[in-house]
């Protein structure tokens, strides 16, 4: 391997040496037969052939050594200039591909502003970056799912063990098999939700516009939750004006309104009050739901939308921590604007704005 690099690097200085010798070559007897010709013409002076050998001589003699001089100019300001920056690339390149992204190349200190292997090397470590949090990213959801899977598995393992037992009384037996069909349907939830923000994020799902009646959508997603919210004994307070139409996907829509009553139902206390409002705000509309729940802090709420976040470990198991990544998703597909207020012990609201043009 070593020998046949060593042949081609000695090929390649030929081969340059080459072009060198030809160039001045060319240069310099254009040059010196223009020179000899005017001072023949203009000082009368007569060339012998022991002359002219002898200048051809001394010319081929000068070639040589200025292509050598160039040849060596030319390799030093390649190994320079080219060389050791695509050395640089490369080596990154190939631990890139050996999964360390980490890997960054610096910029190299050069006169030129247009230095285009700088160019190179800046889109190379912002490449390395995004892939670096994508491998980030990837690792943490594995995590996170083979955790969230784990978790309903083994509460249905246990209980379905318990229910082989011969001496059950019929209230043990309603009581674990209620806690398997529970788990079982958080384990669902749990496979849909990754489904459908694996089709967003891949934008297998791509919004369809149209006009519809947001205030209409709202209060029927509100009404879909009427039992929960009844069972718990949760007061809902609703301000909407009527007819408020906007210009979206109303189905991916339904998905945020979904996901934000289901989490102010299921993080708010037994008695508690959950806000509903639709305004008109002229060219834009907005929807507010509002809660008086546990609430999170502000270092909680940096991460909300985070897949698989959980502040609060002690509601764990009430969600997987996709329902809001979902929101954010769509929201930023339909161009939209999501904001967040809450505050530990006071409860969280959530304000949607929608462009009704959008």
């Amino acid at each position: 391997m070593k020998r046949g690099l060593s042949y081609r690097k000695l090929l390649s200085a030929l081969h340059h040496f080459l072009v060198f010798f030809l160039i001045a070559a060319f240069l310099i007897t254009c040059t010196l037969m223009l020179f000899v010709t005017v001072m023949t013409r203009t000082l009368g002076i007569e060339l012998t052939g022991e002359n002219v050998e002898v200048a051809a001589k001394l010319t081929l003699l000068n070639v040589i050594a200025l292509a050598l001089v160039f040849t060596i100019l030319d390799t030093l300001r390649r190994k320079m200039t080219v060389d050791r920056p695509v050395q640089r690339i490369v080596q990154a390149a190939q631990k890139m591909m050996q999964g360390d992204f980490s890997v960054r190349i610096p910029m190299s200190k050069s006169l030129d502003t247009e230095d285009k292997f700088n160019e190179i090397a800046a889109c190379f470590n912002q490449m390395a970056l995004a892939l670096s949090e994508n491998e980030t990213l990837r690792s943490d959801f594995i995590a996170n799912v083979s955790h969230e899977l784990k978790t309903p598995l083994a509460v249905m393992k246990n209980y379905g063990t318990l229910l082989g037992s011969p001496h059950l009384d019929e209230s043990d037996r309603l009581e674990y098999a209620q806690a398997i069909t529970d788990a079982a349907g958080r384990l669902a939830t749990l496979v849909s939700n990754i489904l459908k923000l694996n089709k967003l994020e891949h934008q297998q799902i791509t919004p369809t516009a149209q006009h519809f009646d947001l205030s209409a959508q709202v209060c029927e997603c509100a009404l879909g939750f009427e039992e929960a919210w009844e069972a718990k004994g949760l007061q809902l307070e609703s301000e909407i004006d009527d007819g408020v139409c906007v210009r979206s996907d109303p189905e991916l829509l339904s998905l945020v309104w979904n996901n934000l009553l289901s989490n102010a139902i299921k993080f708010t206390e037994r008695g508690g009050t959950i806000t509903l409002r639709v305004r008109d705000c002229g060219e834009a509309a907005e929807v507010q739901i509002a809660d008086t729940g546990c609430g999170v802090s502000c270092e909680v709420g940096k991460h909300m939308f985070d897949k698989f976040y959980q502040g609060d470990t002690s509601h764990a198991t009430e969600g997987n921590g996709l329902g809001l990544a979902l929101v954010k998703r769509v929201v930023d597909m339909c161009g939209c604007d999501i904001a967040v207020e809450s505050e530990v012990g006071v409860g969280t609201k959530f304000t949607v704005r929608l462009p009704k043009n959008g």
